[in-house]
């Protein structure tokens, strides 16, 4: 590996699914301090012990809840107190609700809501003093579902939920231009999480020839 990220404290949450397992190998490969998190203990563990037996470094913190303001605020000082800052954070966790209109009760609509928009909302919200001392980066999952809609699939909150992540992500790209925090929303549709690798994120995190990829949904279909 090309070190790409060489002592880059990066946060990445759902570390114990497969899409987050695999990038905190390829983060960690690339030179990177990882920060992982997870509300299932048993496999966001097993995460860490396998960046640590391909020789990288990793802390975690699980169970975490980041649809609690109070927890991802308490994942951003582990992060610091951990490794002294904050370079990157990827956006990756989410609970995915799918129903149609008429199925769909307030509940889960709120659910929804909670596990989709608002843990990208606190928890960019707590790192932002730390990427904004880092010039850092900002990099959040989207979907295909967030520019398009299927008619075979139920997909009314997750479409929904999606727009705004990729929303938030262009306000957040203004928001950040005047500290260097660069901001991307990275979308990839139907693909399974475990291929999903270095030739997007590791190229984009740390050369700051990045500079000016601020802002814009970048969505790689199948």
């Amino acid at each position: 590996m090309s070190g790409r990220l060489e002592s880059k404290v990066c946060v990445v949450t759902g570390t114990g699914g497969s899409m987050g397992r695999a990038t905190a190998l390829a983060f960690a490969r690339e030179g990177a301090k990882v920060v992982g998190c997870d509300v299932a203990v048993e496999p966001a563990e097993e995460t860490v012990a396998m960046v640590e037996a391909d020789g990288g470094s990793m802390r975690s913190l699980q169970p975490c809840r980041l649809s609690d303001p109070a927890e991802c605020q308490r994942l951003v000082d582990f992060a610091v107190s951990e490794y002294g800052g904050i370079d990157a954070l990827f956006n990756l966790a989410a609970k995915t609700h799918f129903n149609w209109l008429e199925k769909t009760p307030d509940e889960d609509w709120d659910a929804a809501r909670r596990d989709e928009v608002d843990l990208v909302f606190y928890l960019t919200r707590a790192a932002w003093p730390h990427l904004k001392q880092s010039h850092g980066v900002v990099l959040n999952m989207a979907s295909l579902n967030g520019s398009l809609s299927f008619k075979q699939l139920p997909s009314l909150s997750h479409t929904t939920n999606k727009a705004a992540i990729i929303g938030m992500t262009r306000q957040l790209a203004f928001e950040g231009s005047e500290h260097g925090i660069s901001t991307m929303a990275e979308g990839l549709g139907r693909r399974p999480g475990d291929y999903v690798l270095d030739s997007y994120r590791g190229l984009f995190l740390k050369h700051r020839d990045a500079n000016g990829l601020s802002g814009s949904d970048m969505l790689f279909p199948e």
